[in-house]
C-alpha cells in the first residue's frame, strides 16, 4: 500500500507499532480482532520509498483464501486496489524516477531475453536518462549563448562565431547521432523481430523453423501441403527475441482448405519485419520461375532473404553471396543477400542467424545498450531533424537567429519528452497504463 492514508490502515490490520525499514512480525487482523493471517509487515515512511509516499508490504503466507481476506480488509479500511502502473507512476510524479527510468521497470518485467533484462535494467538505473540530459545540457548553452546574442544584437552573430556556437552544434549531433544508433539497438532487444518463413511447397520451411527453434515444433512429411495454417515459435538469437512464422507453401490451388492457409501466410507476411524466401538449391540457379513470382509479390517494404535450402542434395557448400537485385520495382538499386544452408543436416545454420542479425542492424557487441521505446526513437529523430535544420540556420550568410534559436528549443522539447521533462499529462496515462497490474 502507497499514500497518505497508510499509517491509518496499518493501524486497523496492526496491532502493534512498525519501526521504519525493519522487518517486523506481527499478526494481521480482521474487523472483530480476529487473526487473518500472521506474517511480516515492512513499512517505508515518506519520502524514503519507492514511490516517495508512505509505503507498507505485508508479507502473509500467500493462500488465495488468505490474501482475498487481508485485501478485503485493507479496503474496508479505505484502501483502493491499484490501477496499472500506479505505484511506478506516483514514483514519478513523486521525483523518485524520470519517465525513461519508469519505463525501464515494465521493460525489465517483459523482458524476453537474459541481454534485455541486463539493457532494461540498465535503462532503471539511469543510463539512458543520463545520455539525454547530457544532450540537454549542451544544448540549454547553446541557447543560452543564442538567447544572450537576441537579446543584444549589437553583438550579432560574431558573439556566436567566438563562441564556436556551430562547432558545438556539430558535436550536439554527433552525440545524438550515437545514442540514436545506441537507442535503435534497445528497441531491437525490446521488440525483436517477427520471421516469416515463405515459398513454395516443400522446399523445407517447416524443417528450417524445427532447426531454428531446436525442436520439432512443426510437423515435416515428404507430403507438398502438409503445413496448412501459420505456426509461430519464439526463439532467441545472440540476445535478439525474434518470432519465427512457417506458412503454408504458395502456389495455385483449388484446394479449399489450402487456400485458407495460403490467405493466412500473406496475412503473416503484412505482419513481419523480414522474410526469409525458401528456395530449392538443386534447381537450376536456385530461383525457378515460381520463385520469383513470390519474390515479385512480397510488400515494397519487408526485407528479405533468399534461403537456399537442401544443399545436402544438391552437393554444394554453405556460403553466403551478395547479389544484385534482378528487376527490382522498388525504385532503388538493391543487394539481396544469399545463404546456402541445409536444414535436414544443420549446416550453413550459424551463417543464416548471421545474416539475420545483419539485416536487422544487430552489433555484435548488445551488453552496452539501454532499453529503448517506439516513442523515444521518434523523439531522438525529431531532435536530430531540428539540429539538422539548425545547423542548416547557422551556415547561412546572414543567419535567422531567430529561426536558430527556434529550431534548438524544439530540439531540447523533443529530448525532455523522453525524460518526462515535457510530456503531456494524455501520453502518460497511456504509458502506464500498459504496465502490470499495481507495479
Amino acid at each position: 500500500m502507497s499514500g497518505p492514508a497508510v499509517p491509518a490502515v496499518v493501524a486497523g490490520i496492526v496491532a502493534r507499532e512498525l519501526a521504519p525499514r525493519a522487518a517486523t512480525l506481527a499478526a494481521f487482523r480482521g474487523a472483530r480482532g480476529e487473526t487473518l493471517d500472521q506474517g511480516v509487515a515492512l513499512y517505508f515512511p515518506a519520502p524514503r520509498s519507492y514511490t516517495g509516499e508512505d509505503v507498507v508490504e505485508l508479507h502473509g503466507h500467500g493462500g488465495p483464501a488468505v490474501l482475498r481476506l487481508l485485501l478485503a480488509r485493507c479496503v474496508e479500511l479505505g484502501a483502493r486496489l491499484a490501477r496499472p502502473g500506479e505505484f511506478t507512476q506516483r514514483a514519478f510524479l513523486n521525483g523518485k524516477l524520470d519517465l525513461a527510468q519508469a519505463e525501464g521497470v515494465a521493460d525489465l518485467i517483459d523482458a524476453a531475453t537474459a541481454t534485455a533484462a541486463r539493457a532494461a535494467a540498465r535503462s532503471l538505473s539511469g543510463a539512458f536518462s543520463r545520455e539525454i540530459n547530457e544532450l540537454a545540457d549542451a544544448l540549454i548553452e547553446l541557447r543560452m549563448l543564442t538567447e544572450a546574442t537576441l537579446d543584444f544584437p549589437e553583438e550579432d552573430i560574431d558573439f556566436l562565431r567566438a563562441a564556436d556556437a556551430r562547432g558545438r552544434l556539430s558535436e550536439v549531433r554527433a552525440r545524438l547521432a550515437g545514442v540514436l544508433a545506441r537507442a535503435a539497438q534497445g528497441a531491437l532487444l525490446r521488440d525483436g523481430l517477427t520471421v516469416v518463413l515463405v515459398g513454395r511447397p516443400n522446399v523445407g520451411k517447416s524443417s528450417l523453423l524445427n532447426q531454428l527453434a531446436g525442436d520439432a515444433v512443426a510437423i515435416v512429411t515428404p507430403i507438398a501441403g502438409t503445413t496448412r495454417d501459420a505456426l509461430q515459435s519464439q526463439i532467441e538469437i545472440r540476445g535478439i527475441p525474434l518470432a519465427i512464422v512457417d506458412t503454408a507453401g504458395l502456389r495455385p490451388t483449388d484446394d479449399p482448405i489450402e487456400t485458407l492457409g495460403i490467405g493466412r501466410t500473406w496475412a503473416a507476411i503484412e505482419r513481419a519485419d523480414l522474410a526469409l524466401v525458401l528456395v530449392d538449391a538443386a534447381a537450376g540457379d536456385g530461383i525457378t520461375d515460381a520463385d520469383a513470382a513470390i519474390l515479385a509479390e512480397l510488400p515494397a517494404r519487408l526485407r528479405r532473404l533468399i534461403v537456399h535450402n537442401k544443399i545436402d542434395l544438391a552437393g554444394l557448400a554453405a556460403s553466403v553471396e551478395a547479389r544484385e537485385a534482378a528487376g527490382s520495382d522498388r525504385g532503388r538499386a538493391e543487394t539481396e543477400r544469399h545463404v546456402f544452408l541445409s536444414a535436414k543436416t544443420g549446416a550453413g545454420l550459424e551463417l543464416l542467424r548471421d545474416a539475420i542479425l545483419a539485416i536487422a542492424g544487430a552489433h555484435e557487441d548488445m551488453e552496452g545498450t539501454f532499453l529503448a521505446r517506439e516513442r523515444h526513437l521518434v523523439a531522438l529523430r525529431e531532435a536530430a531533424a531540428r539540429l539538422a535544420a539548425a545547423e542548416a540556420q547557422i551556415a547561412a550568410a546572414a543567419p535567422p537567429l531567430e529561426l536558430f534559436a527556434e529550431e534548438l528549443r524544439a530540439a531540447h522539447t523533443s529530448l525532455g519528452a523522453i525524460t518526462g521533462e515535457f510530456t503531456p499529462d494524455d501520453l502518460l496515462g497511456v504509458i502506464f497504463s500498459r504496465f502490470c497490474l499495481g507495479k
